[in-house]
C-alpha cells in the first residue's frame, strides 16, 4: 500500500509564513533573505541532463575550505594551464604557490624563489618586474627532492626582461619550464639598444643604475632595438673624439718638429643620463641627437703616422710632416682628425710651411721661414662648442724649436727661442661619461730632448713632435673613441 502527502504549501507555526512554496510547476524554499541548510551528510543530487540555475544578480558562495570535484567532462572548473597573477611585487626570498605568478623585483638585490611541492600538475610563473635580473638574479629552488628539468639542482633567472613558467609533471622530470620569455613586452619607456663591433662593450654604469655605456674602441654598430614612444627619452649623451695627429720629424741640430693637433672632441649631455661633463659640454648650444629604433653606424678615427726625420746634416727631403689623424663618426655626429704637426726646417729660413688644420691645429716647426711658425687652426671645420684649438707656432727662423699642437682644452704653446725647451701641447677635455674622470683630445708638444710622446690608443691624443738635436722622428698619434650613455629603464 502506497501512501501519499499532497499539500501546496508548507508553514512556519510561528508567523504562518510559507517556507516551501508551490506555484505552478515551480517550487520555492524560503522566504528573500533565508538561508536554506542542507545538513551533514545530505547531498543534493542533479540528474543527467538537469541544471541549477542562478538567477540574474545571484550567486552561489563555496565557503574557504570547500572543495569542487568534476567527475565528468564538465568544462570551465579547475585551472586551464595559467596562473593568477599576484599584483604585488616580490622583493625578497619567499615560498611560491602553485597557480599563483609572481612579479620579482631584484632592483635592490638577488633573492631566492623557494618553488611548492611538487604535485602533478601544478604551475608558477616569475616575471622581471624591473627588467635587473641580468645584475641581481633570481634563484628558483625545488622543494625537498623534487627535480627541475629532470635534475634536483636550482634555476638561476638571469635574462634582463625574462618571464618563465613551470609546470610540475612526475617524479621523473620534475618542474618543467614550459615557457621562457626573453621579453616581458614592456611599454618601452626609455631605449633597449645593443652593440656590435670586436673589443666594443656595453655596461650598466657604475653611478647610475638605470644607465647604460656603449664603448666603442673600434668600428661596429648602436642598435636602438626598441625607442620610447615618448621622444624625449630617447635622447643620448655622447662623446666622440677622432684621431690625433703625428707630430713633425726633426732634422739635425736644434731643429726641432711641431707637435700634432688633437682629434676633435665633441660632447653632450642629456639630463637623462647624469654625470660631470666636460667644459665642452654641448648642452645647451651643441647638437643633441634623438635616437629611433634602427641601426646607427660607429666609424672610429685613426691616429696620424710619425713624421720622418733626417739621418744627415741637411737632406731637405728626408724629413717629414706628421699624418693628419682621421675623422670619427657617430650618431650623425662627426669629430675632425687633428693636424699633423709641422716638421723642422732644415736651415734658417730655408723652407716655408703652411700650419695643417683640423680638429686641432698643428704646432709649427723649427726653423721654419714663416713668421708664425706654420701653426695650425683647430675647430676645422667650426662647430659649436668648438671641438678644438688652434696650434702654437714654431720659433720662426730665428731657432730651430717646434711649436706645441692644439688640445681640446687650450691652444699649443708657442715655441720659445732660447734651447730650453720645445713648447708643449695644449691640454685635453676630462669628462665623467664614463662614471670616472677621463682626459680626452690632448695636444702633442714640440719635439724634446727627452724623447718622443706617442698619443694613447682610444685617447685622440696627439704625438709630439721630433726632438731637438738629433733628426728624430715624430710620435703617431692615438686612435680615437665613442661613448654613449643612455637611460634604458
Amino acid at each position: 500500500m502506497t501512501s501519499k502527502i499532497k499539500v501546496d504549501n508548507i508553514n512556519k507555526v510561528s508567523d504562518d509564513s510559507n517556507i516551501i512554496n508551490k506555484c505552478g510547476t515551480n517550487i520555492t524554499m524560503g522566504q528573500n533573505g533565508d538561508t536554506v541548510i542542507l545538513p551533514n551528510g545530505v547531498t543534493e543530487q542533479v540528474q543527467s541532463g538537469g541544471a541549477i540555475q542562478v538567477q540574474s544578480g545571484g550567486s552561489i558562495t563555496i565557503a574557504s575550505g570547500a572543495t569542487i570535484t568534476n567527475n565528468g567532462t564538465a568544462v570551465g572548473l579547475g585551472r586551464t594551464g595559467t596562473v593568477d597573477w599576484a599584483t604585488t611585487p616580490v622583493t625578497a626570498t619567499f615560498t611560491a604557490s602553485s597557480g599563483v605568478g609572481y612579479f620579482c623585483n631584484t632592483s635592490g638585490g638577488a633573492f631566492t624563489a623557494n618553488l611548492p611541492a611538487g604535485v602533478a600538475g601544478a604551475i608558477v610563473s616569475f616575471a622581471d618586474y624591473a627588467g635587473t635580473w641580468q645584475t641581481n638574479n633570481v634563484t628558483v629552488t625545488p622543494n625537498g627532492t623534487d627535480k627541475i628539468g629532470s635534475v634536483n639542482e636550482n634555476a638561476n633567472l638571469n635574462v634582463e626582461g625574462q618571464s618563465v613558467t613551470f609546470v610540475f609533471v612526475d617524479s621523473t622530470q620534475g618542474w618543467i619550464n614550459t615557457m621562457d620569455s626573453t621579453s616581458n613586452v614592456r611599454g618601452a619607456g626609455f631605449i633597449c639598444a645593443s652593440v656590435s663591433g670586436a673589443c666594443n662593450t656595453l655596461t650598466t654604469a657604475p653611478d647610475c643604475a638605470n644607465v647604460k655605456i656603449a664603448t666603442f674602441t673600434g668600428p661596429g654598430t648602436f642598435t636602438v632595438n626598441t625607442a620610447s614612444s615618448n621622444a624625449a627619452n630617447n635622447e643620448l649623451s655622447y662623446m666622440v673624439v677622432a684621431g690625433g695627429a703625428g707630430g713633425g720629424g726633426s732634422a739635425r741640430g736644434f731643429y726641432s718638429g711641431g707637435g700634432g693637433g688633437a682629434g676633435g672632441f665633441r660632447e653632450y649631455k642629456t639630463p637623462l643620463t647624469p654625470y660631470t661633463a666636460s667644459p665642452l659640454n654641448g648642452n645647451p648650444g651643441g647638437t643633441p641627437v634623438t635616437v629611433t629604433a634602427q641601426g646607427y653606424p660607429i666609424v672610429i678615427g685613426g691616429g696620424g703616422g710619425q713624421g720622418g726625420g733626417s739621418s744627415s746634416p741637411n737632406p731637405p727631403g728626408c724629413r717629414g710632416n706628421g699624418g693628419d689623424g682621421t675623422p670619427t663618426t657617430a650618431l650623425g655626429i662627426t669629430s675632425t682628425g687633428g693636424g699633423g704637426g709641422l716638421k723642422s726646417g732644415s736651415n734658417p729660413g730655408a723652407e716655408s710651411s703652411t700650419g695643417r688644420s683640423g680638429g686641432s691645429g698643428s704646432g709649427g716647426g723649427g726653423y721654419n721661414s714663416s713668421p708664425t711658425g706654420g701653426a695650425g687652426n683647430g675647430n676645422t671645420p667650426p662647430v659649436s662648442p668648438a671641438q678644438g684649438t688652434n696650434g702654437g707656432s714654431g720659433s720662426g727662423p730665428s731657432s730651430g724649436y717646434g711649436g706645441g699642437g692644439g688640445g681640446a682644452g687650450g691652444v699649443g704653446q708657442s715655441a720659445p727661442t732660447v734651447p730650453a725647451h720645445s713648447a708643449v701641447g695644449g691640454p685635453g677635455a676630462t669628462t665623467n661619461i664614463t662614471a670616472s674622470p677621463v682626459a680626452y683630445a690632448r695636444g702633442g708638444a714640440g719635439g724634446k730632448p727627452s724623447g718622443n710622446c706617442t698619443g694613447a690608443a682610444n685617447t685622440g691624443n696627439a704625438g709630439q713632435g721630433g726632438e731637438d738635436g738629433g733628426s728624430a722622428n715624430g710620435a703617431a698619434g692615438g686612435s680615437g673613441i665613442v661613448i654613449i650613455r643612455y637611460k634604458f629603464q
